[in-house]
């Protein structure tokens, strides 16, 4: 396997700048690494065959956490036997991939296959960031979870769980695309791996698939929460139904009392039982009883 390929950096190029830098690549992956990371479009991990060339469309994840989101970048790679290319494009919402890795390998001389490796690792290793930062949130909204309103809790945990489906289809293309390249399928250089580099690639791979174990774990966890303020939301509802059933009922027997002693007798109302004591008396005496029977029963 060639050593010392030359790699060739390029942030948002132009179609006309790549296709001066590349002039050999055919047209189709030139539009492909020519297209901007648009707003609310990130496309799905990449990796296929053109030619002499692999051409490779990949999201790295850098978690914003003071800002509660993740700015996902897009980097595209073109790798062949004696040549390494990377198209960095910056995301609306934040910088590009900064390519220290491959900056320090490239600097050792290494073969494309190295370099290529060294920027996968990279990228699977920006998914294990954003497990960690989601651990984070998750244990901030459980922590929260029943002294926050609960329409910041519902919003909260949608949010988290929106990102959480996001970044587990993304690491699932990555791990998907990178199992071409340990089974063989694709030869990263255009020869067989090394074993050592062999080796690389099929760690990068088990970091893939770390990160989506985890970031099940996560959407378990959070399934758990909401659950969980889904029943606490429940409880709340039914100890209000339960209080206004208790002032209907205590409002119930004065109303009785009151309409009783309201109707029109023929006889006369002179009598001590028909006086206002009488009635009054009546109505404290059976709401105190249903208070003593409610705290009885345990109903408040």
């Amino acid at each position: 396997m060639a050593n010392g390929a030359r790699w060739i950096d390029l942030l948002d190029p132009t179609p006309d700048e790549l296709a001066d830098v590349l002039p050999s690549v055919d047209p189709e992956a030139l539009e492909i690494l020519a297209t901007p990371h648009l707003a609310g479009h990130t496309p799905r991990p990449l990796l296929e065959s053109h030619g002499t060339f692999i051409l490779g469309v990949f999201i790295d994840a850098r978690p914003v956490a003071q800002e509660d989101r993740t700015s996902y970048r897009e980097v595209d790679f073109l790798v062949s036997r004696e040549m390494f290319v990377t198209v960095r494009k910056t995301p609306p919402d934040g910088e590009p991939w900064e390519p220290e890795p491959i900056r320090r390998a490239a600097a050792r001389g290494v073969s494309s296959a190295a370099l290529f490796q060294r920027a996968l690792d990279d990228i699977a290793e920006s998914f294990l960031d954003v497990v960690d930062v989601t651990y984070e949130e998750i244990e901030e909204l459980e922590d929260h979870i029943d002294d926050w309103p609960s329409s910041r809790t519902r919003r909260r945990g949608a949010a988290i769980r929106r990102d959480l489906l996001f970044a587990r289809r993304l690491v699932a293309g990555t791990r998907s695309a990178i199992r071409r390249i340990v089974d063989g399928r694709i030869e990263p250089g255009g020869d067989p791996l090394p074993r050592d580099l062999a080796v690389l690639y099929g760690d990068t791979y088990e970091t893939c698939v770390r990160a989506t174990e985890d970031l099940d774990v996560e959407r378990d966890l959070l399934a758990a929460a909401r659950e969980y303020h889904q029943s606490t939301l429940a409880e709340t509802q039914a100890e209000v139904g339960k209080k206004l059933t208790v002032i209907a009922s205590l409002l119930l027997t004065p109303t009785l009392i009151v309409g009783f002693y309201g109707q029109n007798f023929e006889r006369d109302f002179g009598d001590w039982y028909w006086s206002i004591g009488v009635s009054s008396s009546l109505i404290v005496a059976t709401a105190i009883a249903q208070l003593a029977v409610f705290k009885w029963r345990r109903w408040i």
